[in-house]
């Protein structure tokens, strides 16, 4: 059969299909690229520094963002060739992909504060602990007195 005896209908719409399943296939693969929820919730770390630096490489959304960018490239060029029949399905799960990277990412910048501030925080802690320590000492040879 030749390409001749197809007409542009057809086409047409074998294109729209197959940029429906290019957008699905993308959403798919972003999905798959997020972590899994085991990452993010369970750790074998012993403080909570390693607990926190744990957390961060596990918030990491890998090739997520590519896919997300890919599925809304072919979803844009779809909607704007008017391809899609019926697209809402697609626009919901592109959202929703967008929102868990978002809320992924702002995640994994709080955790990236935390690690950084409780070292100090300890240090803090380590040497108020220590004036303590000095103070009650002084306290106890007074009391000797």
């Amino acid at each position: 059969m030749s390409q001749a005896t197809f007409g542009d209908d057809e086409l047409f719409g074998e294109a729209a299909n197959e940029m429906r399943e290019d957008v699905e296939s993308s959403l798919s693969d972003g999905w798959d690229a997020l972590p899994a929820a085991d990452d993010v919730w369970e750790t074998d770390a012993d403080n909570v520094l390693g607990v926190l630096n744990g957390l961060n490489s596990a918030l990491d959304v890998g090739d997520a963002e590519d896919h997300l960018r890919d599925a809304k490239k072919w979803f844009t060029m779809g909607e704007r060739a008017d391809a899609f029949d019926d697209a809402d399905d697609l626009e919901a799960e592109i959202s929703d992909l967008e929102d868990a990277i978002a809320d992924i990412a702002s995640a994994s910048e709080q955790v990236s504060e935390l690690t950084s501030t409780i070292p100090s925080l300890r240090g803090t802690l380590e040497e108020a602990g220590t004036d303590d320590e000095a103070a009650d000492a002084d306290d106890e040879t007074d009391d000797e007195e």
